[in-house]
């Protein structure tokens, strides 16, 4: 199948082979001619998957061939390197066009968000914080929006964003096209389906939670104070090319970068306490191998978007089942392969146990040849890195307050109890 037979225009056509595009995804294949109709549409795939163009082609195809001066298209996602990358994704897509696209998100100066605006940009693309403070002020109108995108809806959900999307919501036409992707659909993101989307048709390629294909997984046992030790042991001993390292919180974050920096590893860090302008520099260094390592928080699992990525390395298990399935989708996007490293500490096997019931995959387990798992940290930054005081399992959003084993082949209980770390030594 070929972008040709949905009746794209044909300035899309020559723009999807100038970037590249030459075959639709699964997800594009279903979702864009319901989206082309201009069907109401819930679009739920794996990450890594190709939504991003599965509603951004639809918008174009109806918007061109003028731009009219108001803002017709809202596309709203929960982080400002989701925002960036998706405008940039537009402006490639629409290069043959008079259609223009602006971004809006905090941590960078209001007055270019604000003329893009007051201007009436064709497609604005933001998140919900800075969106709703410059509206608040007064500044923009929506009342020309034809379509609206809600992208990585449960991303929202998890970030506390839901009721500021309300609040934009009501400021929309009732009469417009609304399409929500994402990757898993809680509850409470289906429940908002109901309010803001009109007979739905609801596209899903493949099973929700489960691991985008093409990842090979394996999990690492580790005492805490030893993951630094594995995690550069690792680095030195295994083809890795490009490496994403996910660490839970903004300190380790820092620690970990700066050790590996330390150890003669080119890396960056990507978090929330960064500036915008750091962060789309470490992006972008990563992105064109300037740096082989890129060590992130979740924040950035949604917004990560660079080809080639050989390696993801949870540094820290997730606490929330669901991110982990977004976490390792960065590697192995558009049909590639890629590898998923997870070090794991007994404090951290309830997260483990958690992750392999959602997913219904048995990760296996393996040992480093070689390592001493029974020595002690060799440094004080080595310690620190590693250090920290794990949250209990029952404290993660998602995991089963009653700990029952699980049978991955089949999906059934098997009895109570708590599964059994498996050490050797």
């Amino acid at each position: 199948m070929s972008f040709q037979q949905f009746g794209l225009h044909a300035d899309l056509l020559k723009a999807l082979q100038q970037y590249g595009y030459h075959q639709p995804t699964p997800i594009q294949q279903e979702a864009l001619p319901l989206a082309l109709s201009g069907r109401d549409l819930i679009g739920c795939a794996q990450t890594g998957t190709g939504k991003t163009a599965a509603f951004a082609l639809p918008i174009l195809n109806k918007l061109h061939p003028k731009s009219s001066g108001k803002t017709r298209a809202l596309i709203l996602t929960p982080t400002r390197e989701l925002a960036a990358q998706i405008t940039e994704v537009i402006h490639a897509l629409a290069k043959h066009t008079k259609l223009y696209a602006a971004s809006i998100f905090g941590g960078v100066g209001m007055p270019p968000q604000e003329r893009a605006l007051r201007l009436g940009t064709d497609i604005i693309i933001a998140t919900p914080g800075r969106l709703i403070d410059l509206l608040n002020r007064g500044i923009g109108t929506f009342h020309g929006v034809e379509i609206f995108v809600l992208d990585e809806a449960d991303r929202m959900l998890d970030m506390g964003f839901l009721p500021e999307v309300k609040r934009i919501i009501a400021r929309l036409p009732k009469e417009r096209q609304t399409m929500m992707f994402s990757a898993t659909m809680p509850k409470e993101i289906l429940g908002l389906t109901h309010q803001i989307l009109r007979d739905p048709v609801t596209v899903q390629i493949g099973r929700q939670a489960a691991p985008v294909e093409g990842v090979k997984q394996s999990a690492f046992p580790v005492p805490q104070r030893l993951k630094i030790d594995l995690l550069v042991e690792l680095l030195r001993k295994q083809e890795m090319k490009s490496v994403l390292i996910f660490a839970r919180t903004k300190i380790r974050t820092e620690r970990l970068a700066r050790h590996l920096a330390k150890n003669g590893f080119e890396a960056t860090r990507l978090h929330g306490d960064r500036t915008q302008g750091q962060r789309m520099a470490a992006l972008e260094g990563f992105r064109n191998r300037e740096y082989r390592i890129l060590v992130a928080t979740d924040i950035a699992a949604r917004g990560i978007d660079v080809e080639g990525i050989s390696h993801v390395v949870n540094f820290d298990v997730p606490m929330a089942p669901e991110d982990y399935v977004h976490r390792i989708g960065r590697t192995a996007r558009a049909q590639a392969l890629g590898e998923a490293l997870t070090l794991v500490s007994p404090e951290e096997e309830n997260f483990l146990y958690a992750i392999q019931r959602l997913t219904k995959i048995e990760i296996p387990r393996q040992q480093m040849a070689g390592f001493d798992y029974r020595k002690p940290a060799e440094t004080r930054e080595a310690r620190e890195a590693s250090h920290e005081r794990p949250r209990r399992a029952s404290q993660s959003r998602g995991f089963a307050k009653r700990r029952e084993s699980f049978s991955p082949a089949n999906g059934k209980r098997k009895g109570r109890g708590r599964p059994k770390p498996q050490w050797q030594h």
